[in-house]
């Protein structure tokens, strides 16, 4: 059978299935992608979204994985209509890059350290292309241009370490287009950017897409990142494709209870909800796989049911406003020196944090949010002492954090924490989970003996919705929102105060983001928890926050409560955060999809 007679179908994938070991990784799925067009691939972590764009690219490790059979039929410019399956690795360099690329998901550890972004790029045309290397360096450069670089003739000479994680993907962007493929694969190439910079890059892809006339197969976890630029999404599912269809149809009418609850756990900007939905909430399997019954049909239903009153959003104010003071932040500024002269003097300093003042309430969570380099981690870092704050002062309950001694500061640490935004980083590989949780204990002498302690990390386990078989399990046995919540333990054993939230879902999948955003507002309840919420993702804050400050080039530029922000923001910076946010929302989709003149939709 003829897979690609069409003239326009540019990939035939059918009945493909990968396995490593014993796991099914992808399940027998069949798609197809044609000229010009977008394919959304949406999942969670483990739903077989990068093992699909690997397969395709034969790049599945030959001693971990194989794919058991199936067909992955691409028009290539080099063999014609072929199977990729069948090729062999020299046959396969020649169609990676010249008819298919990829874009993965890291760019730091995807680009090599010890060369600079150009010569990275110039290797790449080099292989593929008839070109001198003078042609192949004007073509890097004007690359750069192409994908909005600041001054490429620096970027050229720079290493990857040097440029922010923006320019890093632009880079790995500039690098996949440099040959002109006839399909793009984009393996996360958002996740975890700010949202004007992912704003930005989604631009750039439609636009260069357009430009070259090629497809594109965009991979994430996130169905509203999808609606801003695909025209099809296949929803995949432990391996399988459960659902399909235009963006239209996936927004307006979703089939399938997984699509439902994609839909529905990721934060609002349209209404106040007490807890986000979860995707066991639509498919009835609690986290460990035992059926039970589901609580809602519909994404409509959820949000219904999850909204808060404006009798709730009132007293809730009330509440905070009238606790007291728990935290004091005053003229606070954290300077770092650049240019330094040959004998340590410094010619000019960065003001990572200038003159900021705010205050805390006991039992709020006060949301900090704005841009890579804005400062607002040095903020929380300076606050806690973690780093020296170069002036200002901070008094939590009264007291004066900065003129405490260092022993005293330590004792006081026990009431003050922070979750970090990388929770693989924060624990140890060495340590089981059990010994992470416990050693804070052993630390601040909480708990009477280790029996004790061990009791406690256990109960503190469950509280964080984890099984018991946990304590003797190490991180790497661990997936990202698993790790996050031991994190959360850790931090719950020293029984804190005040808590500050660094990023601590920006890197997790929407459905597990919700589980640990519903989990942080549980205990805050339960426990009377005050938060500072650091992120970059205006929702997330809106959602779990009582108030919101933007933070700018070391300034807070705005502060308020999260609807007077959000629905009249009076600082353009503000403005322009708010306006990058993917909302998902069924107009803005309509609009898109019109722009882009993909698919005729349906009359209103």
């Amino acid at each position: 059978m003829d897979l690609l007679a069409e003239p326009d179908k540019i990939l035939s994938v059918n009945k493909l299935t990968t396995q490593f070991d014993q796991t099914i990784a992808v399940d027998g799925i069949s798609f197809e992608v044609t000229k010009g067009e977008t394919i959304g691939i949406v999942g969670e972590s483990g739903s077989g979204k990068s093992v699909t764009a690997l397969s395709i690219m034969q790049l599945v490790p030959s001693g971990a994985g194989k794919i058991s059979h199936g067909e992955i039929e691409l028009n290539t410019s080099r063999f014609g209509k072929c199977d990729l399956n069948k090729l062999s690795e020299k046959q396969m360099q020649r169609v990676r890059g010249e008819d298919v690329a990829m874009i993965f998901q890291e760019p730091m550890t995807s680009l090599n350290p010890v060369f600079t972004c150009g010569e990275q790029i110039t290797e790449a045309i080099l292989l593929h292309r008839e070109f001198s290397k003078k042609e192949a360096r004007d073509l890097t450069i004007d690359l750069f241009h192409q994908v909005l670089l600041p001054d490429p003739d620096k970027i050229f000479k720079s290493y990857p370490h040097e440029i922010s994680g923006g320019q890093k993907q632009r880079v790995m962007i500039a690098m996949a287009m440099s040959c002109q493929p006839q399909l793009l694969i984009a393996d996360e190439p958002t996740t975890a950017l700010d949202v004007t910079v992912q704003a930005s890059i989604i631009d750039l892809m439609r636009r260069l897409k357009e430009q070259l006339e090629m497809s594109i197969i965009f991979i994430t976890h996130d169905l509203s990142v999808i609606a801003e630029i695909a025209d099809r999404v296949l929803v995949m599912y432990q391996g399988k494709i459960v659902e399909q269809g235009t963006i239209w149809e996936i927004f307006s009418n979703p089939r399938h209870p997984y699509t439902k609850g994609l839909l529905a756990c990721r934060p609002r900007m349209d209404i106040r909800l007490n807890t986000l939905p979860t995707i066991s909430d639509f498919m009835g399997v609690d986290r460990n796989g035992q059926m039970v019954e589901k609580k809602y049909n519909s994404v409509g239903e959820a949000l219904l049911f999850s909204a808060q009153t404006d009798d709730e959003i009132a007293a809730r104010r009330k509440l905070v406003e009238d606790g007291e003071v728990i935290l004091k932040v005053k003229n606070l500024k954290k300077y770092f020196p650049v240019n330094q002269t040959l004998f340590g003097a410094s010619a000019d300093v960065f003001k990572a944090v200038d003159d900021v003042s705010f205050e805390v309430h006991a039992g709020e969570t006060l949301g900090l949010v704005g841009e890579s380099g804005c400062g607002k981690t040095t903020l929380g870092r300076a606050i806690l002492k973690l780093i020296e704050p170069t002036g200002g002062e901070v008094y939590f309950e009264g007291e004066d954090l900065f003129k405490l001694k260092p022993k005293a500061l330590q004792r006081l640490r026990k009431d003050i924490q922070i979750i970090f935004q990388d929770p693989y980083s924060s624990l140890n590989p060495r340590l089981p989970i059990g010994a992470a949780i416990v050693e804070p204990m052993k630390i601040h002498q909480v708990g009477e003996n280790q029996r004790d302690r061990k009791q406690m990390a256990l109960d503190l386990l469950e509280k964080v919705q984890l099984k018991s078989d946990f304590f003797y399990r190490y991180p790497h046995e661990l997936s990202g929102g698993q790790r996050q919540r031991v994190c959360i333990a850790r931090t719950l054993a020293l029984e804190p105060k005040f808590i500050i939230c660094d990023e601590s879902v920006s890197a997790l999948d929407v459905s597990v983001q919700a589980q640990v955003l519903n989990l942080l507002n549980s205990l805050k309840r339960e426990f009377n928890f005050t938060y500072i919420f650091i992120s970059h993702d205006l929702a997330v804050v809106k959602f779990i926050s009582d108030r919101v400050m933007v933070m700018n080039q070391g300034v807070i530029v705005e502060s308020g409560y999260p609807d007077q922000i959000y629905q009249s923001p009076q600082n353009p910076y503000t403005k322009k955060l708010i306006e990058a946010i993917p909302k998902g929302d069924i107009e803005d989709i309509r609009k898109a999809q019109l722009k882009r003149s993909r698919i005729k939709l349906p009359s209103k």
